[in-house]
């Protein structure tokens, strides 16, 4: 009887021993061979990438691609509107933020109007949406935003408040293209 229990005990302890092994051998870490650039995380053998991050492996950091000066045309909403051409956004990174830079705005002999922190945000493939922090400069307080793709700024308003009297103008500029 004693060989019997453990004979029992023997078979039911290899049975265990040979589930546990096949068990393990059909779940399989899938994040074994993936590597995570830039903070980014695997998770069923895929990359989830930070905000401000993309690509299949969270190798690409947005904001250095839009990193660049872009140049273009606007109008303002003035009556009759104003024309402004060969006007600059200067972009460049600042800090560590992923989704933080900062915009020099300059007229068409590269004089600076105003300097102000951007963020980024809504990021796609094709690109992401600028906000401009409020900044005063000048008398004037600047705030906006705009969509930034890899090769232009397609759209970029910017609001122009005079401190001193309240009044807004409004500045539209489209196609900006990265030089």
């Amino acid at each position: 009887m004693k060989s019997f229990r453990q004979i029992a005990l023997s078979a039911a302890l290899t049975f265990s021993a040979f589930g546990a092994v096949l068990y393990t051998s059909c779940n399989k870490d899938e994040c074994k061979d993936v590597v995570c650039d830039n903070g980014g995380t695997c998770d069923a053998g895929k990359c989830t990438c930070p905000t401000g991050v993309g690509g299949s492996n969270c190798e690409t950091v947005y904001r250095t691609t839009f990193a660049n000066t872009y140049v273009g045309n606007g109008v303002d909403n003035g009556t009759p509107a104003n024309t402004y051409t060969g006007f600059r956004a200067e972009l460049k990174t600042v800090g560590t933020d992923l989704t933080a830079m900062e915009m020099a705005f300059k007229d068409n002999v590269g004089n600076a109007i105003f300097t102000a922190p951007i963020t980024l945000s809504s990021f796609t493939t094709s690109g992401a949406v600028i906000t401009i922090t409020s900044t005063s400069a000048n008398g004037f307080t600047y705030t906006g935003t705009g969509n930034i793709t890899a090769t232009n700024i397609s759209t970029l308003t910017i609001n122009e408040k005079d401190n001193s009297d309240g009044s807004v103008v409004v500045y539209t500029f489209t196609n900006m293209a990265k030089q």
